[in-house]
């Protein structure tokens, strides 16, 4: 019976230590919120591939806690906008940085 104590006492502690490694700091986001910046991430380039104006250009997409960051090059200023308002528009996006240029 004791060692039945023993083991479980050891059991929670390897848990919570596990729950604190799992938590997200300032520099670093935890596995829960890499996933969710994984999902933003895919639906922002299926949104950006199936606009039609948008599919030809090479738009690099990144999410990091939430805030999508937008790079590469559009040919009109309209393009850019369109690209950030179809990236605002997904789901969980909390806000966008777009570093898109001109051609």
């Amino acid at each position: 019976m004791l060692s039945a104590k023993r083991l479980f006492a050891v059991f929670i502690a390897a848990s919570a230590l596990f729950a604190a490694g799992c938590g997200s700091t300032s520099s670093q986001s935890s596995t829960g919120e890499y996933i969710d910046d994984s999902t933003i991430t895919t639906k922002v380039k299926t949104a950006i591939f199936n606009e039609p104006t948008l599919k030809v250009l090479q738009i690099n997409v990144e999410t990091y806690k939430s805030v999508v960051q937008l790079s590469g090059f559009a040919n009109s200023n309209a393009d850019i906008s369109t690209a950030s308002k179809l990236a605002q528009s997904v789901t969980g996006v909390k806000s966008v940085k777009n570093d898109m240029r001109l051609k």
